[in-house]
């Protein structure tokens, strides 16, 4: 049976709460559709990293990172509210970048690789 660290259960939850929070609660316009990915707390749990995923160019995901951290207060003031945590981390957003390194990737590997031949059976 796997065993779970402590922040690895915080960080879940806090995704989940947060997911709803942002979609809910939130009224910036500048955020629109950004989708939590992961969590990250520190082991005091005085910071969490909370990477997102959206669609659009660089400087629509700016602006979405700009709407979320100038609501990081309420949101961690929900947070508070609605979770029973003794410290509640304070809220650090970024940009999820696994994607685009995955696609870069296959981007690469599609053209170094030349073009194999059917499998014949």
């Amino acid at each position: 049976m796997p065993r779970f660290k402590r922040t690895d259960r915080i960080n879940e939850l806090l995704r989940e709460e947060l997911s709803v929070l942002i979609r809910d609660e939130v009224r910036d316009p500048r955020v629109g559709l950004a989708t939590i990915t992961a969590v990250e707390t520190s082991p005091e749990l005085d910071h969490a990293r909370i990477y997102i995923s959206t669609l659009g160019e660089d400087d629509e995901k700016q602006e979405i990172l700009a709407g979320l951290q100038s609501a990081a207060g309420f949101l961690r003031g929900q947070l508070g509210r609605r979770l029973h945590l003794r410290r509640i981390p304070e809220l650090h957003f970024g940009i999820d970048r696994v994607l685009e390194g995955a696609q870069r990737i296959e981007t690469l590997l599609r053209e170094a690789l030349p073009d194999s031949p059917p499998n014949e059976e």
